[in-house]
């Protein structure tokens, strides 16, 4: 009977997870198994192994051949390193402490590897969170922005159905009339009262003007006789002289 490491699928349509059995190799897939030496989870990332390694070691070192993905699995997880080592231990290449150093150096850089991977996902991860982020950010403020828009125009509408239209105060014909003839009146009074005053003006100007022309007249009339009384009383010597 050849015995066999493989898988045996569970959980629901899309969503499986596996058991890592040991299983007569005739058996179906999912039907009876020997022993169930760990699980494979492929829904998370990276894929979750649970293992019973030392189970492991010693059903291979017993002769189970491993399927494909179950080989993958167990290199993954150093089981296959661990055979090879200690095939190295039995053919004398070196001793069990050189095994383990070995396979703790190895150990210890694929943890590494598997510890960056996981950085390097959740990494990504935050930037495709901030990414979407900031998209959200400017969606929301153009939709802040055209609400805002509605509400103002809306607001406007509004109170421009609420506020009463303008009252246009109607006039009567005879009012205006009144009023007219009330402005001509009174435009005709002031009219007449400014022309009284500049006749008054013109009438205490003309006086002034006349009373100073007849003082200069009685100044300019009176010089001649003097000079005549002074010129008679000088011509007398000489009739007597004569």
């Amino acid at each position: 009977m050849s015995v066999k490491i493989r898988l045996a699928r569970h959980g629901r349509k899309q969503h499986a997870y596996y058991h890592i059995v040991v299983s007569n190799s005739r058996s179906p897939r999912d039907g009876r198994f020997i022993e169930r030496i760990g699980s494979y989870n492929p829904n998370t990332n990276p894929a979750t192994i649970d293992l019973d390694f030392d189970k492991a070691i010693e059903w291979l070192n017993n002769g189970a051949q491993p399927t494909d993905t179950c080989r993958t699995i167990l290199s993954h997880k150093g089981v296959m390193m661990k055979k090879h080592l200690l095939e190295g231990v039995k053919k004398g290449a070196f001793d069990l402490a050189e095994a383990e150093v070995r396979f703790g150096a190895w150990l210890k850089e694929k943890e590494n590897a598997v510890q960056s991977k996981k950085d390097g996902l959740v990494a990504g991860f935050n930037e495709e969170l901030k990414k979407r982020f900031s998209a959200e950010s400017k969606i929301n403020e153009t939709r802040i922005a055209e609400i805002a828009k509605k509400n103002a125009a809306f607001m406007a509408a509004s109170i421009a159905k609420s506020t009463p239209p303008p009252v246009v105060e109607v006039v009567p014909v005879e009012v205006v009339a009144a009023e007219v003839v009330a402005a001509e009146v009174v435009a005709a009074e002031v009219v007449a009262a400014e022309v009284v005053v500049a006749e008054v003006a013109v009438a205490e100007v003309v006086a002034a003007e006349v009373a100073v022309a007849e003082v200069e007249v009685a100044e300019v009339v009176s010089l001649p006789a003097v000079e005549i009384t002074e010129v008679s009383e000088a011509s007398e010597p000489t009739t007597e002289a004569v």
